[in-house]
């Protein structure tokens, strides 16, 4: 496994409305976690990519650069499914991306043009899949959201060849903030 796509929830579809919101920490705790997991099982995997939308690919961007000191190989990929994604973003929202982009190693656009329809999406999703080795997903099947269309994708390809779908659900967040919680109670 050399390319993982990570991608899942935007912060709307998960109830986040601020940068500062409890849950991301926790969310980027499991993905750290995961990453970890996976990069010491797999120690060809070098990159990591995203799409750059809002949510938990750009939490999952903060949590590859902050594991990049750990794992010096790994390299973060910005696919984009269009061009200027983040026109219409609040300027915060915006700076914040171009924090994200300004340390990425690769960026590119699937598609080479501004938005014109859904199809750019689908079109970024099929290139993602079919350029990586896997795929991590922080996503509930019964918080059905934007990320099933991808998961539909990575479920086709896993049934032509090889390839690894993991998931970090609400039960695996769940077990993550017990853990820190009780971690912090311990350190009195």
């Amino acid at each position: 496994m050399k390319v993982l796509v990570i991608t899942g929830y935007k912060p709307q579809e998960l109830q986040i409305f601020k940068k500062d919101d409890p849950a991301v920490h926790f969310i980027k705790s499991a993905i750290q976690k995961r990453l970890t997991a996976l990069l010491e099982e797999h120690n060809e995997l070098e990159w990591v990519v995203i799409s750059g939308q809002l949510g938990v690919e750009l939490w999952a961007a903060e949590v590859v650069y902050a594991l990049q000191p750990e794992f010096p190989y790994l390299k973060l990929a910005v696919f984009t499914p269009f061009l200027e994604q983040e026109e219409k973003w609040s300027d915060q929202n915006k700076e914040y991306y171009s924090s994200i982009l300004s340390q990425a190693n690769h960026i590119d656009s699937i598609t080479k043009k501004k938005y014109e329809s859904p199809l750019q999406l689908r079109l970024k999703n099929q290139f993602v899949v079919d350029k990586s080795d896997a795929i991590l997903v922080v996503y509930d099947e019964e918080g059905p959201g934007s990320p099933q269309y991808i998961i539909d994708m990575a479920k086709k390809k896993s049934t032509q060849t090889d390839y690894p779908i993991y998931m970090i659900d609400s039960y695996e967040l769940q077990l993550v903030v017990e853990e820190e919680q009780f971690n912090n109670n311990q350190e009195w």
